[in-house]
C-alpha cells in the first residue's frame, strides 16, 4: 500500500481501506497483479477530473488532416485553373492534404494525355508548398492525383 504522502507499507485489505475512511479519501488499486498487490490512497475524484483535464489538453493540440479536393476538366480555361490551384494552395497551407481530380465525360476519355498534362502543370505551380504523394492514376472516368502539403524545416 502506498499513502497519499508517499510512504509504503504493506497492510492488509481491511487495515488499508481503514486507514482511507480515517483520512476520507478513497483506496485505489494500482497494480492488481503484484504480489502483494499495490494499492494507493488518493482522492479518485479529483486525480479523474485531473486526468480528463490532461486528456482534453492533448486533444487540443492535436490536428486531423483532412483530405480536400479540387475538380477539374481537361479543357479548363487559364483563369478557372489559377483559381482552381490558389484554393489548393491555401487548403495545403491549413496543413490538409489535396485530391485533384480531372473528370473526363464522354469521348475525353480517349485522350488522357491532356489530363496528364494538366496534372504536370500543377505538380509544377504546388511545387513550393506541397509534394506529390500519390503520382497520377486514371480510375474509371476520373484521373486523380494526391498532393500533402510539404514540412518547412
Amino acid at each position: 500500500m502506498v499513502g497519499d504522502s508517499g510512504e509504503s507499507e504493506v497492510l492488509t485489505a481491511r487495515d488499508a481501506y481503514m486507514r482511507a475512511v480515517e483520512k476520507g479519501l478513497d483506496l485505489v488499486e494500482i497494480s492488481p497483479n503484484a504480489k502483494p498487490p499495490v494499492c494507493r490512497i488518493m482522492n479518485y475524484g479529483k486525480y479523474r477530473f485531473e486526468q480528463s483535464k490532461r486528456e482534453k489538453e492533448s486533444k487540443k493540440n492535436q490536428r486531423t488532416i483532412q483530405i480536400k479536393e479540387v475538380k477539374f476538366r481537361p479543357n479548363i480555361e487559364g483563369h478557372d485553373f489559377e483559381t482552381k490551384v490558389k484554393n489548393a494552395e491555401r487548403f495545403l497551407a491549413d496543413g490538409d492534404k489535396v485530391k485533384a481530380t480531372i473528370m473526363f465525360r464522354g469521348r475525353e476519355i480517349t485522350h488522357p494525355e491532356l489530363g496528364r498534362e494538366l496534372c504536370q502543370r500543377m505538380i509544377e505551380r504546388l511545387a513550393e508548398v506541397a509534394s506529390v504523394e500519390k503520382q497520377p492514376k486514371v480510375e474509371g472516368k476520373n484521373m486523380t492525383i494526391i498532393f500533402s502539403p510539404r514540412v518547412n524545416k
